[in-house]
């Protein structure tokens, strides 16, 4: 049987109340590119925005076989244990084939999934830049109007596109293993560069040693950067997710960076700017998905990509007559 269509004064009243079924589907709407949701999805966002500025959004990348679903499941329950309503938008790599995705994160943090006072998201990238799904502004809106004051943010991995990360969060932490010297050398400079605080993860056992050695090497690093507009110091340190070791500083940093930042007035500067690249990242998006759904440029592509197939013409020449087409329909 098919579920009745809610209105935007349900999808409001239900996410406000903190009801996870209708968070889940306002989730699913604002992900839809369905046109006949574009309206909708408006309204819902726009009646969250005000509700949803107290929330703390967190972004959690690092190198794969770092530990981080270990590392949020661990932290999601320290930080609920501190009080706290936490939210994980947890990326799921998605096939750049098939679009399929594997969604196994709920199976992966078993504890933090389950807990009352959580909330656990999978959302594939759909081949995405940055790791991260396109919607997941969105999606982190509707969970900090929920109630959800703690958003962290599980990306795929780390790359020059994490910036794209950054610019929807608050915090970016950067997870590192206790292998310093291999790491330092292969990480990517605009990495560390935009990372408020590196976490050295797996920091036990026979791995202690060299997680301080690691620790040594990264604040050294760090050095030889020139201070950001946050004006706030990267901090470097050392936690065992599988042990729960570390938490308690790593919250203390978080919290001293809101301090801070809230205090110099780069808090809400930052949220700002964030907002002004949404929106161009929107007008990109709309743009294009108006030049893909025009019957005259489809019909022209067709023709285009084959007088390109036998070198008839240039893919740039291609791509220029179209947009002609689209801007101007008189155009043959």
């Amino acid at each position: 049987m098919r579920r009745k269509r809610l209105t935007s004064e349900e999808y409001l009243s239900g996410i406000l109340a903190g009801d996870r079924l209708i968070l889940s589907r306002a989730i699913t709407l604002v992900e839809s590119n369905l046109e006949s949701d574009q309206e909708i999805a408006d309204q819902v966002l726009n009646g969250c925005i005000q509700t949803s500025q107290s929330a703390y959004k967190i972004a959690i990348s690092g190198v794969p076989g770092v530990g981080k679903s270990t590392f949020i499941e661990g932290f999601g329950i320290y930080l609920i244990e501190q009080g706290h309503q936490v939210a994980v938008l947890s990326i799921d790599p998605s096939s750049t084939i098939s679009k399929g995705s594997i969604l196994g994160d709920k199976t992966r943090m078993e504890q933090l999934s389950t807990h009352p006072q959580a909330f656990v998201r999978p959302s594939p990238t759909l081949g995405a830049l940055g790791g991260v799904s396109d919607k997941t502004r969105e999606v982190s809106i509707l969970c900090a109007a929920a109630g959800f004051d703690r958003i962290l943010i599980e990306t795929v991995g780390v790359g020059q596109s994490e910036v794209k990360v950054k610019q929807m969060v608050d915090f970016f932490l950067l997870l590192m293993l206790p292998n310093a010297g291999d790491e330092l050398q292969g990480i990517k400079r605009g990495i560390i560069e935009i990372a408020d605080s590196i976490v050295i993860n797996k920091s036990d056992g026979e791995l202690k040693v060299l997680a301080q050695q690691a620790k040594a090497s990264y604040s050294r690093a760090l050095h030889f950067f020139a201070a950001n507009e946050s004006k706030w110091t990267p901090q470097i340190m050392t936690c065992s997710a599988l042990n729960k070791q570390g938490f308690d500083e790593i919250y203390q940093v978080l919290s001293q960076f809101q301090k801070i930042t809230m205090e110099n007035g780069y808090w809400m500067k930052n949220r700002e700017k964030q907002n002004i690249s949404w929106m161009e990242e929107a007008i990109t998006h709309y743009l294009l998905w108006d030049f893909q759904k025009d019957p005259r440029v489809k019909n022209k592509k067709e023709q285009l990509s084959q007088k390109m197939i036998d070198h008839q013409i240039s893919p740039r020449y291609a791509a220029r007559k179209l947009m002609e087409i689209w801007r101007n329909p008189s155009t043959d």
